[in-house]
């Protein structure tokens, strides 16, 4: 009897990848630490990992260079692609907020984000013509500098907030970790696939 298909997961770097690696461990993969402090690539035990930005899982796993991943629900749907989300793995929980200087009034005329996919959705939502800036480094210096009226930008404990007099007004939408699947690796790699998409829905926090 042949070996189930091998797979390749795309992880995140960072704290996320320790997370990813704990819950894939948990739902019986056989894994190890790494490849070494500059391996971007490497044969973890059951399956080949691939390291690299938060943003770049879902351009990976869409394209079929990865069989599967985990990735934020906020760059997932910043993402715009049509990937198969079986689980919600329930950490890395955060939210993607409209932020600005801590009682300002006037009218947004110009936000500042990572995400204009999803700041250009939002703005028209709530019928707002204001321009979106896409930044890559620093979001909430744009307030703090005058750059913009507003920003876009994740939060999770608030502290950058409060350190830089900014508030939070209103709450986009709330994001987790998802184990995002590449439609053709579904079907083809599903003797490996579907147990552990069984499995990871069983963990405590997984939903």
């Amino acid at each position: 009897m042949s070996a189930p298909p091998r797979l390749t997961l795309a992880l995140p770097k960072g704290r996320v990848m320790e997370q990813s690696l704990e819950v894939l461990r948990a739902a019986g993969l056989r894994l190890d630490t790494g490849g070494g402090a500059r391996a971007l690539r490497y044969d973890a035990g059951d399956a080949t990992i691939i390291e690299m930005r938060n943003a770049d899982v879902p351009t990976y796993v869409e394209l079929g260079v990865a069989d599967a991943g985990v990735v934020g629900k906020d760059v997932l749907l910043e993402s715009g692609s049509q990937l198969v989300e079986p689980v919600d793995l329930g950490f890395a929980a955060c939210r993607l907020s409209l932020i600005r200087p801590r009682g300002a009034t006037g009218t947004v005329q110009r936000v500042a984000s990572k995400y204009p996919r999803l700041t250009g959705d939002y703005l028209r939502r709530v019928g707002s013509g204001a321009e979106v800036v896409k930044l890559s480094g620093n979001v909430e210096l744009a307030c703090v500098s005058g750059l913009a009226d507003a920003v876009v930008d994740v939060v999770q404990t608030g502290a950058t907030l409060v350190a830089n007099d900014l508030e939070e007004v209103d709450v986009l939408l709330r994001s987790s970790a998802r184990f995002v699947v590449n439609r053709a690796a579904l079907k083809l790699k599903h003797e490996t696939l579907r147990p552990l998409i069984e499995a990871l829905r069983g963990l405590p926090g997984s939903f």
